[in-house]
C-alpha cells in the first residue's frame, strides 16, 4: 500500500493507467472526493464538507484507494479514534487514447461525468442556502455572496486557457484564505461552468 509525503506538491495532471480508474471518475461523488482531496484530508472532514456520513464516504476512499487514484499520506488521532488522511495522486486526469475509446465517447464520458457532479453539487447549494434562510430568520443577516457573469469561450483551446487561468487565480486565493481545520469562520466556495441554454434548451 503505497503512501505520500503530506507536504509534497501532487501532480498538476495525472494520465489514467487503466479503464477501472476512468469508471470511477465517472462516479459523481468520487468525482468531487478527488476534487476536495487536493489537500490532505481524513473522511470524517470530506463528510463536513458534502454533508454525508463518514462511513458512507470511506466505502468510496477505499474504491479510490484501491484503482490507485489517492493514497494515504498519514494519520492523526482525534479523541479514542486514529484518522487516516487521504491525498489525491493529481488535480486533474487524462483519459489516454490507448484505452481505445473513441474521441466522442471520451468526451461525453468527461460531459456526463462533470454534469452530474454539477447536479450534485447545485443540490448541496440549495441544501445548505435552505438551511441558512432558517439560520438567518432566527439569527439575522447570514453574510453571503454570489457572482454570475457571462463568459466567451468558443473553443477547447479558450476553454483550456480559461481553466488554466482559473486553476492559477483560485490557488493564490486559496492559499491567503484556505480554512485550516476551524470551523469558526467557515465558508464554501464553488464555481460552475457551463454552456448557456437558450430558451428551448437547445445550447446557444
Amino acid at each position: 500500500m503505497s503512501k505520500m509525503n503530506p507536504l509534497d506538491p501532487i501532480a498538476d495532471v495525472y494520465r489514467l493507467e487503466n479503464p477501472e480508474q476512468a469508471l470511477a471518475l465517472l462516479n459523481p461523488m468520487r468525482a468531487e472526493i478527488l476534487q476536495l482531496l487536493a489537500e490532505p484530508a481524513s473522511a470524517s472532514e470530506l463528510g463536513r464538507q458534502m454533508n454525508e456520513k463518514a462511513q458512507k464516504l470511506n466505502y468510496h476512499l477505499k474504491s479510490l484507494e484501491k484503482v490507485g487514484l489517492i493514497r494515504r499520506c498519514g494519520s492523526r488521532q482525534v479523541k479514542n479514534l486514529i484518522e487516516v488522511l487521504y491525498r489525491a495522486v493529481a488535480r486533474s486526469y487524462v483519459i489516454p487514447d490507448s484505452f481505445g475509446w473513441s474521441e466522442d465517447l471520451t468526451q461525453r464520458m468527461k460531459d456526463q461525468g462533470a454534469l452530474r457532479q454539477l447536479v450534485n453539487v447545485s443540490e448541496r447549494i440549495r441544501t445548505d442556502a435552505l438551511r441558512l434562510m432558517e439560520v438567518s430568520d432566527e439569527e439575522g443577516e447570514v453574510p453571503s455572496a454570489v457572482l454570475e457573469t457571462d463568459l466567451h469561450l468558443p473553443d477547447e483551446r479558450t476553454r483550456e486557457r480559461f481553466l488554466a487561468d482559473y486553476a492559477d487565480a483560485v490557488r493564490t486565493v486559496v492559499r491567503k484564505y484556505q480554512a485550516q481545520g476551524s470551523a469558526e469562520g467557515g465558508f464554501k466556495a464553488i464555481l460552475a461552468v457551463y454552456p448557456q441554454l437558450e430558451q428551448g434548451g437547445g445550447k446557444r
